[in-house]
């Protein structure tokens, strides 16, 4: 009886896991229509509330504003926009904070959260899944002598905290391995190991 009761919320557990953040999702994005007037709402033209309308609004809100920004037209409003905001003492620290950081992660040129390395954290001998983020600047740069590269090392399971490190580049090892399955190595508390590859056969030389 046990094992069956434990294979089976092996099967259940992900399942509600998924469907309440699938769920959560949803009903917070759905708060967003009760922004828009009460005549085009779902309850007031088909008399009850349709699950999943909010996602669909928000959805057509980032592409619209996404297809409006890559025109010239739409480059000049944002920059009008970002001008306005830079006006605003306090909502032009916090715009541009975020603004570069999301820039950094998610352009597609960018080196932040590309790599996944192995790392000694938090002493010699104890080694961790890391991220690199880029490289040291600012004046912090100016104090480091040799190669260094930007480090964040995620805690588990909630990857979402953590601790900046900036640490020589000889001290890191670069891994074969996704973001994504680096992330659900670190989740996982280990559990879920990605799998191992084989090393590519080095190309025998003409001389051997």
């Amino acid at each position: 009886m046990k094992k069956y009761f434990v294979t089976g919320l092996l099967i259940w557990i992900p399942l509600v896991i998924t469907f309440m953040v699938l769920a959560w999702i949803v009903g917070t994005l759905d708060q967003l229509i009760e922004w828009l007037p009460n005549g085009i709402q779902p309850r007031a033209m088909f008399g009850f509330n349709i699950p999943g309308v909010g996602l669909l609004v928000s959805v057509l809100i980032v592409l619209t504003t996404g297809l409006i920004a890559a025109n010239v037209l739409g480059q000049k409003l944002v920059a009008y926009w970002e001008a306005l905001l830079a006006r605003i003492p306090v909502v032009k620290s916090l715009y541009y904070g975020v603004k570069q950081v999301s820039d950094t992660l998610f352009s597609s040129s960018g080196q932040a959260f590309r790599k996944a390395l192995l790392v000694q954290y938090p002493r010699q001998g104890s080694w961790t899944i890391a991220f690199q983020t880029g490289r040291p600047g600012g004046d912090a740069a100016r104090h480091l002598h040799g190669d260094y590269v930007s480090v964040y090392v995620p805690t588990t399971p909630n990857p979402t905290s953590g601790f900046f490190l900036m640490m020589p580049k000889e001290d890191v090892i670069e891994l074969d391995m996704s973001v994504d399955e680096a992330l659900k190595y670190i989740i996982s508390m280990g559990v879920v190991a990605p799998p191992a590859r084989k090393p590519e056969p080095r190309p025998a030389l003409l001389n051997e």
